[in-house]
């Protein structure tokens, strides 16, 4: 009992230590918010080589291969060639870039949000790749012709049958199928565990 006393802490026992209303002590605290900065470490830095990534590899593409023949990767399965994307995925509504940069810019404002209450390593990853993505994306639509908010995003990975695209649409896209993958298995940002 006196053991229960010290850890949940009484007016009886002054050397109890400080806990909130959930029982948890100022110590638990200062760990978890230890925990919580390394977390948003993580995201920012995993966001950051997503993004430099992206946009060294858009500079690269305009400098050297804009107005070129492609370049074969992998026969004629995978080529590199250079296009300008109005639209979202695909090329798919090209008079609404305006609209996708607002939603851009509203995915990262929620990703802010959320770093707030990041206490799961692979929360920080899902979201510092969809956080880099989304900059590189936005950064074409902000900076790029025609104009701020109607920039064509420079797309070039260009499989054989399928849609040409970039390296931020691979981080968005890697970042949402991994929070699916938590999603279904329970995680939640903050490091809990559900079952439904």
């Amino acid at each position: 009992m006196a053991e229960a006393e010290r850890i949940i802490g009484t007016p009886d026992n002054p050397e109890a230590e400080d806990t909130d209303e959930g029982g948890s002590t100022a110590a638990d605290a200062a760990v978890n918010a230890g925990r919580g900065k390394r977390k948003v470490l993580v995201l920012l830095s995993v966001a950051v080589v997503a993004y430099l990534l992206d946009l060294v590899t858009k500079m690269i593409v305009v400098a050297k291969l804009e107005h070129q023949p492609p370049i074969d990767i992998i026969g004629d399965w995978l080529q590199f060639r250079a296009i300008r994307n109005a639209g979202a995925a695909f090329g798919f509504g090209e008079a609404f870039t305006v609209i996708f940069t607002i939603i851009a810019a509203g995915v990262i404002v929620v990703i802010i949000r959320l770093a707030r209450k990041l206490y799961s390593l692979p929360w920080a990853i899902a979201l510092g790749l969809l956080l880099g993505g989304a900059l590189g994306n936005l950064t074409d639509r902000l900076f790029r012709a025609p104009g701020v908010f109607e920039g064509a995003v420079v797309d070039f990975i260009a499989p054989k049958h399928f849609a040409v695209f970039n390296l931020a649409d691979s981080a968005i896209v890697c970042g949402g199928i991994l929070i699916v993958i938590l999603s279904f298995k329970g995680l939640d940002p903050d490091g809990t565990v559900h079952k439904d």
